[in-house]
């Protein structure tokens, strides 16, 4: 097989996706909510299933210690296990955001086909509760998980590594706005979170 070719085609997926039109205003606005919480000393919330909750995962670690701003993703298998046996695996993620939620957090949702019903559940739980939602979708741009959210990132694409590894380059990249770099030593001392700081001192 003339691999060439195909890898053409194979990563041209990736340069459709970073050069839609849209994106960029998506990882400002995405930029902006992550300061806003940041500043209010609130958190995000993560989740997904699959590939989608390793990136739920890597995400929160990387917000917190990166860009500090308080994160959690609902991966542990004590709690999936515990809220799935006794409310139903379509309702462990909402369950979850209603245990860990405070007024003002943002709740983030990865779903490659955006139609994952524990998933769609979990927004439709955080709208009740006024909280904001993101979501990382991909395959059909009409499915219901970026139809409940506030900022929807998509792409246009049903290959599943394609989808998943772009929805990981969007998140890496709001980390690296609110750091304000590309490259950092990862090992620098840890500074106070800004809600810290400010009350530590004396402002409000």
């Amino acid at each position: 097989m003339a691999w060439n070719g195909w890898l053409d085609q194979y990563y041209a997926r990736y340069q459709d996706a970073l050069a839609a039109s849209d994106v960029r205003a998506r990882l400002v606005a995405l930029h902006d909510l992550a300061t806003e919480t940041r500043l209010a000393g609130k958190k995000f919330m993560f989740a997904g299933n699959g590939a989608s909750a390793s990136c739920a995962s890597h995400a929160a670690v990387d917000f917190t210690k990166q860009a500090k701003l308080r994160a959690v993703s609902f991966n542990d298998a004590t709690l999936i296990t515990c809220l799935s046996n006794d409310c139903g695996f379509e309702n462990f993620i909402a369950k979850a955001v209603e245990f860990y939620a405070d007024d003002g957090d943002v709740l983030v949702l990865i779903s490659v086909s955006g139609e994952s019903p524990n998933v769609v559940a979990a927004a439709k739980y955080a709208r009740r509760r006024r909280l904001k939602v993101v979501s990382f979708t991909g395959c059909a741009e009409e499915n219901a998980l970026r139809a409940l959210s506030d900022i929807g990132f998509w792409v246009g694409s049903r290959a599943y590594n394609i989808v998943e590894c772009m929805h990981m380059i969007w998140l890496t990249t709001v980390v690296d706005m609110l750091v304000g770099a590309a490259e950092y030593a990862v090992n620098d001392a840890v500074q106070p979170y800004p809600a810290v700081a400010r009350k530590a001192s004396g402002g409000g």
